[in-house]
């Protein structure tokens, strides 16, 4: 396949990545929390505005102590909705914080990756099964969970992982999808984290997080 041939010219570097993610289980919970919010930017925003919007978020200390309406204004022409999704990072932050400090790794349990992502998916607004293992994945978590976006759905469709991309996901599709590529996976010898990067960068060109 075509892919396997991409596959080779970008091992290192997503292994590299990978392994950047990685790293986040040593993070702070600052950190953590950065990037639950990025994953709560991402539906319909490319990752790049998103991933700017963060930093901006950040450089004005708006992401810790900002209110939904100055978040909002900071987001504005970066992602869509940015009014609701403004409104889930002040949501989220509520639920993570602990007296003056924030406490995300407390609610993670990496022995339970799919037990966390059902938590996840079922305590902070704005995340559906995508984005809370786009959240996982990115902080060194996602082993064995697929980030199926429309550039995954894209490509399975091409390999014949799937006969039709859904016009909507709901857990059982999003399950079903998730373990049709998890035996893609195995088929073509390719780890599914790997798999998953690999499958996005075939479809942006570069890759990212």
């Amino acid at each position: 396949m075509i892919f396997e041939v991409e596959y080779k010219k970008r091992k290192l570097q997503i292994k590299k990545r990978l392994k950047e993610f990685e790293n986040f289980k040593n993070a702070k919970d600052e950190d953590i929390f950065s990037e639950l919010c990025f994953c709560i930017l991402t539906p319909q925003t490319k990752a790049v505005f998103c991933d700017e919007a963060i930093k901006e978020l950040k450089e004005s200390d708006l992401l810790f102590e900002g209110d939904k309406n100055a978040i909002s204004k900071r987001l504005k022409g970066l992602v869509r909705f940015h009014n609701n999704k403004a409104n889930y990072i002040v949501e989220a932050r509520k639920l993570f914080r602990s007296r003056n400090s924030l406490d995300i790794k407390s609610k993670l349990a990496p022995k339970d990756i799919l037990k966390t992502r059902e938590w996840l998916v079922k305590n902070i607004k704005g995340l559906g099964y995508k984005e809370a293992s786009h959240f996982l994945r990115n902080i060194g978590l996602g082993k064995d969970i697929a980030i199926i976006d429309r550039h995954i759905l894209e490509n399975l469709k091409r390999y014949g992982v799937i006969t039709k991309i859904p016009d909507s996901i709901n857990k059982s599709v999003y399950i079903n999808i998730e373990e049709k590529m998890q035996k893609f996976s195995h088929h073509v010898k390719i780890p599914l984290e790997e798999l998953d990067l690999l499958l996005w960068s075939n479809e942006t060109g570069f890759i990212f997080k």
